[in-house]
């Protein structure tokens, strides 16, 4: 009836949720390069980002782990060359303004990311059959909401990630190297660690 109590879900802790999404960074530096991440806590992660929605509900992510060594160097020499195409030479000088040091971070993860343990390849199948923002927007906005949950629960867990595309200038070469089929769309790469300490302030 309507004297019936309206029955509501238990609120949220808002300040676990809000320090999740106001403290999620794109992390390179501080990516622990020594310590090995466990194939469950990655799995896990994974099982939390495929809730996230997408177009139609088709559910046509696809998440590449790469762990071995070899694959890992040559896809960090792939998107280093990528990189350095895009950004030109290194900096001389060790800059010190904010926009000079982010650009100090992404060398860095330049220079060590054969050395980060995780690399995972966010996916989507098919391909963008139009030019049209709205069919991009519908293609890509099926994966890029499961890549971002998928940087959350990695933090929660006390991984860290940083999304780069570049990579995706060697994009067949790439598949090729992961045997990804070549009507799946590589979308991002996230090299994924555990992190140097774990407090990171909101912007």
């Amino acid at each position: 009836s309507s004297n019936d109590a309206v029955q509501q879900a238990p609120p949220l802790d808002l300040a676990v949720v809000d320090k999740l999404l106001t403290t999620t960074r794109t992390v390179r530096r501080r990516l622990d390069l020594t310590q090995s991440v466990e194939p469950e806590i990655i799995e896990e992660a994974i099982e939390v980002a495929i809730q996230a929605p997408s177009g139609s509900n088709r559910q046509g992510w696809r998440f590449m782990v790469v762990t071995n060594p070899k694959k890992r160097k040559a896809i960090a020499n792939l998107y280093g060359k990528s990189f350095k195409s895009y950004a030109g030479p290194r900096p001389a000088v060790k800059p010190t303004t904010p926009g000079g040091r982010i650009a100090a971070s992404a060398w860095h993860l330049v220079d060590h990311m054969h050395e980060v343990p995780v690399l995972i390849i966010g996916c989507i199948e098919g391909r963008v059959k139009s030019p049209t923002p709205a069919a991009q927007a519908g293609f890509y906005g099926s994966i890029l909401p499961s890549a971002w949950s998928l940087m959350l629960a990695l933090r929660a867990r006390g991984l860290g990630s940083a999304w780069t595309t570049l990579h995706l200038g060697a994009a067949d070469r790439v598949r090729e190297l992961l045997g990804i089929p070549a009507g799946v769309t590589q979308v991002v790469l996230l090299p994924v660690a555990y992190t140097v300490g774990d407090e990171f302030s909101p912007a």
